[in-house]
């Protein structure tokens, strides 16, 4: 394999990841105490939050994560992240070979998404990380490979859920199935990434290339509710937050959510913190 490298923005330092011709197959990323980083590198990224905060700017949209939230980027994404005075968030880029490689033995597959760890899982995350990180100044790039498959597999376990969704997805073959699953996982994120408004249904068909018929009842089929309903709690859960961690009024947070009407916002935004 080709050997990999790490990046560490520190300390309000802000650096910029761009493609490297024949680069390594996979880069260590993190980002501390209020410093940024940009990639514009054509390559699978993963975002860990491991302490304080982190905003991050997508093509998909605006992010804030919280320790123990994790988000996965598609290659032409381009995510610049900004940790607070804080925040430490740990990333993995993974280029396409490395995927390619890892799917040769296994039915190896990430994809784009968000969720949450436990913190048994987050820790462990964390160890893999850092011991992939520090195997880069091996001289022997044996050691090193181990630990950057070892942590790929970490976060393909933590997609797991995406295995059973995966097999819910139209298709006659596997690669269709995972064609059609890509793309709605991204049109999901978009949603995810653009919580303050309303996003049409039209406008996440279009993104997929599908029908609004065909994405509407794939979208269903796959998260168990339509995508109206699916923005709607989405909207909830941003408000909700906003009312507990910021000093905004009702009216704002309701204008902040997407939403025109503030009046049951209150009590439904609290229970769908809760």
């Amino acid at each position: 394999m080709k050997q990999a490298k790490w990046t560490w923005a520190d300390g309000e330092r802000q650096l910029h990841e761009g493609p490297v011709p024949n680069g390594p197959w996979a880069r260590c990323l993190a980002v501390s105490r209020l410093g940024s980083v940009a990639s514009t590198a054509p390559e699978l990224s993963v975002w860990v939050q491991v302490r304080g905060h982190a905003w991050i700017e997508a093509k998909e949209g605006r992010f804030y994560l919280r320790p123990g939230d994790w988000v996965a980027f598609a290659k032409d994404s381009h995510p610049v992240v900004q940790a607070d005075a804080r925040g430490l968030c740990l990333g993995l880029s993974i280029a396409e070979d490395a995927v390619k490689a890892m799917a040769q033995f296994s039915e190896f597959g990430l994809y784009v998404g968000r969720g949450r760890l436990t913190l048994p899982e987050l820790r462990n995350n964390v160890k893999l990380w850092h011991r992939l990180a520090r195997s880069l100044a091996l001289p022997q790039s044996a050691r090193m490979d181990a630990n950057l498959r070892s942590l790929m597999l970490n976060l393909e376990g933590m997609q797991r859920e995406y295995r059973t969704a995966l097999q819910r997805c139209p298709g006659p073959s596997h690669g269709r199935k995972r064609q059609v699953f890509e793309r709605m996982q991204r049109a999901r994120l978009y949603m995810e990434g653009h919580c303050d408004r309303m996003v049409r249904v039209g406008e996440l068909a279009e993104r997929t290339q599908f029908s609004v018929w065909y994405f509407s009842k794939v979208f269903h089929r796959l998260y168990g509710q339509s995508p109206q309903s699916a923005s709607a709690v989405l909207r909830l859960e941003h408000a909700a937050n906003l009312l507990v961690s910021t000093p905004m009024t009702i009216g704002e947070v309701g204008v902040a959510s997407g939403f025109d009407n503030n009046c049951s916002l209150p009590a439904v935004s609290v229970r769908a913190l809760a």
